[in-house]
């Protein structure tokens, strides 16, 4: 049985621009039904997810509210963790149980120890969160809170630091040969350091398609599937010219990245974390969306990342 790490995106979560529990609810059991065909398929499978959309949400409800002291970005992140883990794990319980599959899905609360030396915490560049117009990010500017112009409209950007060693690994490993569907590391995980040998959470997030890599490394998987919102790796995206690709080797990955051609807080992240995968002696990488899962894992969609 060929083990796989899937990386969701937090988008395949929640739409931003119909962000109604009902309508994240929608989401949740779609993004479900897919993996469970997966399963249904013989693949061993082991879930993390994004957050960017609900630990925004949960921002943005604080500073909205004014009548409760605002929580670190650390402790959001384990709120998301928390509250998607159990969106994700009744809903994939239940979609296995439809197919008649008896599979135990469980969700680990999950830390990550990160770079503290890392240039983002001096410059964050990761965005998160929703759209604000122009008068209001000049307000939250005001308030000390870094934005930045993003595609549609500005964005609060944080650090994001690299993810260095889980500390829940060897939990997450006993559950996975005990036959448990395991979801962890959601949002990357919570960002921790260590100080004086004890565990201090960080103001941060971690990409979640970097940790989805050492996840993947650490369980021991063939393969690691990150899911997002185009079907194919392009390059020139957007342009007249662009060109989609079917597969790059690691070197080809890291040429392109050089030469810019993947947003640095979006497509990026997932390159480097498929060609760090690979590197660390993981078979291949794929990237592509949701709804081509299954045909990518047959070789006849999305982009593959190989040595």
């Amino acid at each position: 049985m060929t083990r796989i790490v899937i990386a969701i995106g937090g988008n395949a979560i929640l739409n931003p621009a119909k962000g109604s529990p009902e309508e994240a609810q929608k989401k949740i059991d779609m993004t479900c039904a897919e993996i469970a065909t997966i399963i249904e398929n013989g693949y061993e499978v082991v879930l993390t997810h994004g957050n960017g959309p609900q630990i925004g949400n949960i921002l943005a409800m604080q500073e909205e509210c004014g009548l409760v002291h605002p929580q670190p970005l650390d402790v959001c992140g384990a709120q998301t963790q928390g509250m998607l883990g159990y969106s994700l794990q009744q809903s994939l319980d239940n979609r296995l149980k439809e197919r008649g599959i008896n599979k135990r899905v469980t969700t680990v609360l999950t830390q990550v120890i990160v770079d503290e030396s890392s240039p983002s915490f001096e410059n964050p560049t990761k965005p998160i969160g929703l759209y604000y117009q122009n008068f209001r990010a000049q307000e939250m500017t005001a308030l000390g809170i870094r934005m930045i112009k993003d595609t549609h409209g500005y964005r609060r950007v944080v650090p994001s630091p690299e993810p260095v060693q889980i500390i829940e690994e060897e939990t997450i490993k006993k559950l996975v040969s005990d036959g448990f569907i395991v979801i962890a590391a959601g949002g990357g995980g919570i960002p921790v350091i260590r100080k004086n040998g004890l565990l201090t959470g960080v103001e941060a997030v971690i990409d979640k398609d970097l940790t989805g890599s050492l996840l993947a490394a650490s369980v021991g998987a063939e393969l690691l599937l990150i899911l997002t919102d185009v079907d194919k790796v392009s390059l020139n995206y957007g342009k007249d010219n662009q060109t989609d690709l079917d597969k790059m080797t690691t070197r080809e990955a890291e040429e392109y990245i050089k030469e810019g051609h993947f947003g640095k807080g979006s497509m990026e992240p997932k390159v480097r974390s498929g060609m760090n995968f690979v590197k660390s002696g993981g078979k291949y990488a794929i990237i592509t969306s949701l709804e081509k899962a299954l045909p990518a894992l047959v070789g006849t969609a999305g982009t593959r990342i190989i040595r």
